[in-house]
């Protein structure tokens, strides 16, 4: 909704606040974290009906160069060697200064939140996703938050979003709140001690109301009730990605289905799109965070990692890929090959029989279900021999030999001459620092059928260094704000290492919040 400024008197408002953050999850909570802590009155609109957004799914990793987190456990990480590392994955396809205030900024915010003493964070080491690139870290620039107990949470727990297991598959509340639980349940912890912060479930962001050069509050439907809200500093949209939206997924060209997404369903882009209307630009909209996807009776493929053997092969019965690489660099090779005519859906994983038929996926989001189901559905197959089940995956049998003769003679000489398979810090993560490679010999031999999963979009509005939205001119539009898989990624079109979406999230949405409140950035 654009009005003229001269009608702003004109205008009911149904209430008022300083700063209104749209969206629930790490960044839109460390966004009204800081505003509240700068003494700024806050409203939270959350469109589903609980609090976490996709960081309640994730494993909360942040990855924030040269903090204080990393240095006392003995870290010789260096801000420059992490820029150096930055520049050389990330290139130019998002702006220099927007990658020097995500690279800048996330040491300061771990010390303003360690201030706090609801805030507790460790180290988690997680190799950085290049690991051939200049400065990458074998250990990486990760840490997480501390796990809290469920009493320590209290009632709040009831309104945290579950993990995915509890959520799609059924499963118990753990017993432990941990990694993106455990961040979520910290930052409501602490907002629920300030008494200027209003945090709302069941409230959308409709439209934002633009005034001049200006955006001063915006209409939410709250329980099917519209409401005008003015928000006097501005209001910043950390909504999450619009991965659950097919249309706009059509529009912009995005790889892949909103059934094989990762965020919560509500992850639909309104808000997005609200900005737009008022005259947001955009970049990065056909990108998303992607992953292999095992793919599950009801048609779904989920965000899937930890692969113990096994390899990928394409329609003509061919690896193409490094399969124990960097689940984003896997998943863009997947849809570089679908545009390429190489690869079509489902795609298989062929692995043998040293650990049964079910395939050796050790972390797949959403917890595989009984064996039979899969193999009724005809997603997990098997057969005495390699050309018995290439004639079930439909792949050239004698292709499909040669391949894994060819692999099978990599792993007895100890490399992957191919794809480098174990080359990398981050291939040999999860086979406790050793080969990731293993030998395709014993039968009956097995395929699992994959998809293409993404855990958000990451295409958004466009922002300044201080995560001011921008119009098409790059001038800036005044009270409005965006941060995470709401705005157009620092990162670009990679995924540099692990916890670079939920630290960029919050960096952008902190530093929009202390804008809002007339603070300077360290």
């Amino acid at each position: 909704m654009t009005t003229e400024p001269q009608q702003e008197a004109r205008i009911h408002w149904d209430e008022e606040c300083d700063v209104l953050v749209v969206g629930s999850g790490g960044g839109a909570l460390t966004g009204a974290y800081t505003a509240a802590r700068e003494g700024q009155l806050v409203i939270l609109a959350e469109a589903s009906d609980r609090f976490g957004g996709t960081t309640a799914y994730s494993g909360g990793g942040m990855w924030f160069p040269d903090n204080a987190v990393l240095r006392r456990a003995g870290s010789e990480d260096t801000l420059e060697d992490a820029r150096t590392y930055f520049r050389s994955v990330v290139g130019d396809r998002s702006p220099v200064e927007l990658q020097d205030a995500f690279l800048k900024n996330g040491a300061p915010l771990v010390d303003y939140l360690e201030s706090d003493d609801d805030f507790e964070f460790m180290v988690y080491p997680w190799p950085d996703y290049f690991g051939s690139a200049p400065k990458a870290s074998a250990t990486g620039r990760h840490i997480m938050m501390r796990s809290l107990k469920p009493e320590e949470l209290g009632s709040l727990r009831d309104w945290l979003r579950p993990t995915l297991p509890v959520e799609r598959a059924g499963a118990p509340l753990p017993d432990s709140i941990d990694g993106g639980q455990a961040l979520v349940g910290r930052l409501l912890l602490a907002l629920s001690r300030r008494d200027a912060v209003d945090l709302r479930l069941n409230t959308q962001c409709d439209e934002l109301v633009r005034q001049g050069d200006s955006v001063v509050g915006a209409v939410v439907i709250q329980d099917g009730v519209r409401r005008r809200i003015r928000a006097r500093r501005g209001v910043l949209v950390a909504a999450g990605g619009f991965e659950h939206n097919e249309e706009m997924r059509v529009r912009y060209e995005v790889p892949g289905s909103a059934r094989d997404a990762m965020g919560p369903a509500t992850n639909r882009g309104l808000a997005m799109l609200a900005g737009i209307d008022v005259g947001a630009d955009t970049d990065l909209m056909q990108e998303a965070w992607w992953s292999p996807g095992l793919t599950h009776p009801d048609g779904s493929s989920t965000f899937s990692l930890w692969f113990t053997g096994g390899i990928f092969v394409d329609d003509n019965g061919e690896r193409f890929v490094n399969e124990s690489g960097a689940y984003d660099r896997i998943g863009r090779e997947v849809i570089d090959r679908i545009a390429a005519g190489e690869v079509t859906l489902p795609y298989w994983m062929v692995y043998d029989d040293r650990d049964g038929a079910r395939p050796p996926v050790r972390a797949t989001s959403v917890p595989a279900g009984e064996t039979r189901a899969y193999e009724d559905a005809g997603l997990w197959v098997s057969a005495d021999t390699i050309e018995e089940l290439a004639d079930r995956i439909g792949v050239p049998a004698d292709r499909l030999a040669a391949t894994i003769a060819r692999f099978n003679g990599f792993v007895e000489a100890g490399h992957d001459d191919d794809f480098h398979r174990g080359d990398e810090p981050y291939d040999r993560s999860f086979a406790g620092g050793g080969s990731p490679l293993v030998q395709i010999a014993k039968g009956p031999f097995h395929a699992a059928a994959f998809g293409i999963s993404d855990l958000g979009t990451k295409g958004g509005l466009r922002t300044d260094a201080r995560a001011r939205v921008l119009d098409a001119d790059g001038s800036v539009i005044k009270g409005l704000y965006a941060a995470g898989n709401s705005m157009a990624a620092c990162s670009g079109t990679v995924y540099p290492g692990g916890g670079n979406p939920i630290g960029a999230c919050m960096v952008f949405s902190h530093l929009a919040a202390l804008d809002m409140a007339g603070e300077e950035a360290p």
